[in-house]
């Protein structure tokens, strides 16, 4: 009789256990599922591979900047969002309503967004078609627009961008923003930027930010920034 009870203390206790340790499991679930929820601020997918745009920008330089730098503005942002309204929004209206460390990293990964996708290997040349057509009207020629668009970019100070950019009546514009500044909040649509903070160059080009941008040119993949304009 003491044996039929001590098995049955036993099977008790470890179906107590087992009901606990699933219980404890379905929280854990639950919890990730929570968080998992909330990502879904991503970046966007590098369409080349880290070493294709070697020499003008390193595989160490891509593989810090993209790896490293932008998925920090990514995972800082997804934590920040969590119980705001702008938990479910989209990342172009978190960037135009938005302030202080939520737009500082929503700005960043935004304009990562667009930067890293205007590349391409054995890229550059000139724009085509309606884009060119407009960057002649405004700036009289495509080496003069660029002149101008690399000035924007080495006399800015501290860090920035250098955005092209166009209105909705389709007329450019070159914007100089600070740090995680973009064109998107004063209406307009930005097409083409150029990163002059000092992680995106200073690997290969140190302190010498125009050389840097004179080179980006080789890789600018017109394709993509003449769909956006």
């Amino acid at each position: 009789m003491k044996k039929k009870l001590l098995i049955l203390t036993l099977t008790g206790l470890f179906a107590m256990t087992t009901l606990i340790n699933c219980n404890n499991s379905n929280a854990r679930n639950k919890e990730n599922s929570k968080i998992n929820s909330n990502m879904k601020i991503e970046k966007v997918a590098l369409p080349y591979a880290t070493d294709a745009l070697e020499p003008v920008i390193s595989k160490q330089t891509i593989e810090l900047h993209y790896g490293k730098h932008h998925q920090a503005y990514v995972d800082n942002l997804n934590k920040l969002i969590v119980g705001t309204k702008f938990e479910n929004s989209d990342l172009e209206t978190i960037v135009k309503e938005s302030d202080g460390g939520i737009f500082n990293n929503a700005g960043q990964v935004y304009n990562h967004n667009l930067y890293f996708t205007s590349f391409k290997p054995n890229g550059g040349g000139e724009p085509k078609g309606k884009l060119a057509e407009a960057i002649n009207n405004q700036y009289g020629s495509f080496e003069k627009f660029k002149q101008e668009f690399e000035a924007a970019g080495t006399t800015l100070f501290g860090s920035g961008w250098a955005w092209l950019a166009k209105d909705a009546n389709g007329k450019l514009s070159i914007e100089k923003e600070s740090n995680a500044g973009n064109p998107v909040t004063k209406g307009l649509t930005p097409i083409l930027g150029f990163d002059v903070w000092e992680h995106s160059y200073y690997l290969d080009y140190q302190n010498r930010r125009a050389a840097h941008l004179a080179e980006l040119w080789k890789i600018i993949d017109w394709d993509v920034v003449s769909k956006r304009y």
